[in-house]
């Protein structure tokens, strides 16, 4: 055996043992997620079919109706919800549609992004920029005094 190939052997065996723990890290990671995803919508349609019930009537209340203000709005998940006037409710993303950052307060009767300042009427529209579209729409509508998603 040469001198270069004892000096080269053992970089390629920690090269090839790295690359291995490498992998199999992956693989691990790659499992993990596949099997979180399967299970969580699997459990969900399961759970629902085996209570019997359809999509409405699993839909949980997404805040009560006498929480909104008329003229203004609240935060609710990932859901900004809104009556610009008495008994009419709307629904929208708390995503702003400039940079992805998630609107954080309604006042003033104008939703608010903290990031670069855009701000939306109730009904979603722009008021202000840099965003140039409105929220998207997270339709709800009221059941039993409650706000939920349509």
């Amino acid at each position: 055996m040469s001198q270069n190939d004892q000096v080269t052997n053992p970089l390629d065996r920690r090269t090839a043992l790295a690359g291995a723990g490498v992998a199999a890290a992956a693989l691990t990671l790659a499992a993990a997620c596949s099997s979180d995803d399967s299970s969580s919508s699997s459990s969900g349609t399961t759970s629902a079919a085996a209570a019997g019930t359809t999509g409405a009537q699993a839909t949980a209340p997404l805040t009560s109706t006498s929480d909104v203000p008329v003229g203004g709005g609240v935060i609710v998940g990932d859901t900004v919800v809104t009556q610009p006037t008495a008994g009419n409710f709307s629904g929208f993303s708390t995503t702003c549609t400039h940079a992805g950052c998630k609107v954080n307060k309604v006042e003033n009767a104008l939703i608010e992004c903290p990031c670069h300042g855009s701000t939306f009427h109730l009904d979603g529209t722009v008021a202000h920029g840099p965003a140039t579209r409105p929220l998207d729409s997270h339709p709800v509508k009221v059941q039993d005094g409650n706000i939920v998603r349509a």
